[in-house]
C-alpha cells in the first residue's frame, strides 16, 4: 500500500462563461496524488483531516470512487481550505489560498499506518501550515525510520510561506528522511539549492519536472536520465505534477529489481500529459495510458 498524506481542498477554477465565474473542483497536491494512484490501480490510502462540510463530503466521495482507502482520514467541523488559481496563457497556474481555521491544517499524527504500507508521499500546503505541518514531519520521520520509501514534493506556494529562509532550512532538515525528492524547475529555483547537495543530504533520487520539456532524474549512484514531454493541447497544468508523483510511486513500488528510470519517467510524462488536456486536476485511468 502507498499512503499519501496532506491536504484536500477545493480549487475554484475560472471558467469562460459566464465571465468571472469560478467552478469548484477537488484539489490539493496530496489529494490529487492519491486520486491519481487510485485511478492507476494502485493500492493507496489517504491520510489527512477533512472537513465534514459539503466540500469535504464531495472530496471523500471522489477518492472513494477511485478506490482510495479512507481509513486514515480524520474528520472535523472546520471549513474546507479553498484555493483560487489564476491561469496564464500557457495553462500554468498561480494560487491564492483561504486557509484560516480550516480542517486540513489541524491534522494530528496517527498511531500507526496499515501493516502493508510500503511508501509514504507528502507535499504542498501540508508541509507549511501549522500545527499540521509538524505532525506530518513526525509522520515522515517515523515511517522513514521503519524503512518505508518516502517521496516529498515541496510544490512551493510562496503565498503560504511567511518566512522563506525558515522554510528552506526546514526543507533541508527533512531531506535525510526522504527517499525520492520530486520538484519542479520553479520549486528548485525558489529553494536555491543544488541537486548534488540534496542527494548528499539523503534522497536516493531527485526528479525534476520541466513542464513541456519533460522530466530528469539524478540518482545518488551518479546516474542521470531525461525524457521529453509529450505534445498535447494544454487546457491547464493543474494536477500535472501531482500525477507525476502518483506515476513515479506506482512504478517504483510495484516492480522488483533495479529501477528502469527511462521507463518510469516516460510513464510519468504520459500520465501528466493526459492531465494537462483536461480542466482542473483530472488524472488518467490506467486504461488511458
Amino acid at each position: 500500500m502507498i499512503v499519501v498524506g496532506g491536504e484536500a481542498l477545493i480549487d475554484l477554477v475560472p471558467v469562460a462563461e459566464p465571465p468571472g465565474a469560478l467552478l469548484p473542483r477537488p484539489g490539493g497536491g496530496p489529494y490529487n496524488t492519491a486520486l491519481a494512484l487510485g485511478r492507476l490501480g494502485a493500492d493507496v490510502a489517504f491520510c489527512s483531516r477533512v472537513s465534514t462540510d459539503g466540500f469535504g463530503v464531495s472530496l471523500l466521495d471522489g477518492l472513494r470512487a477511485a478506490g482510495v482507502d479512507l481509513s486514515l482520514v480524520q474528520r472535523g467541523p472546520e471549513p474546507t481550505t479553498l484555493a483560487v488559481p489564476s491561469l496564464a496563457p500557457d495553462g500554468s497556474a498561480a494560487y491564492v489560498f483561504h486557509t484560516e481555521g480550516t480542517a486540513d491544517r489541524l491534522f494530528t499524527l496517527p498511531p500507526a499506518l496499515p501493516t502493508g504500507a510500503r511508501a509514504l508521499a507528502l507535499g504542498t500546503c501540508s508541509l507549511v501550515l501549522e500545527p499540521g505541518a509538524s505532525a506530518y514531519d513526525a509522520l515522515l520521520r517515523r515511517e522513514a525510520g521503519r524503512g518505508l520509501t518516502t517521496l516529498m514534493d515541496p510544490n512551493i506556494r510562496p503565498a503560504l510561506i511567511p518566512d522563506a529562509d525558515a522554510y528552506r532550512d526546514r526543507f533541508l532538515r527533512r531531506l535525510p528522511h526522504v527517499s525520492i525528492l520530486k520538484l519542479s524547475e520553479e520549486d528548485a529555483a525558489w529553494l536555491g539549492g543544488r541537486v548534488a547537495d540534496w542527494l548528499a543530504a539523503g534522497p536516493s533520487a531527485v526528479v525534476l519536472t520541466r513542464g513541456g520539456a519533460g522530466l530528469t532524474v539524478w540518482t545518488r549512484a551518479g546516474a542521470e536520465h531525461s525524457v521529453p514531454g509529450l505534445r498535447v493541447p494544454v487546457v491547464d497544468t493543474i494536477g500535472a505534477g501531482d500525477t507525476v508523483n502518483a506515476a513515479l510511486l506506482h512504478r517504483l513500488t510495484g516492480r522488483p529489481g533495479p529501477v528502469d528510470w527511462p521507463e518510469v519517467l516516460a510513464y510519468a510524462a504520459r500520465a501528466a500529459a493526459v492531465t494537462c488536456t483536461r480542466a482542473g486536476a483530472e488524472p488518467p485511468y490506467a486504461g488511458e495510458l
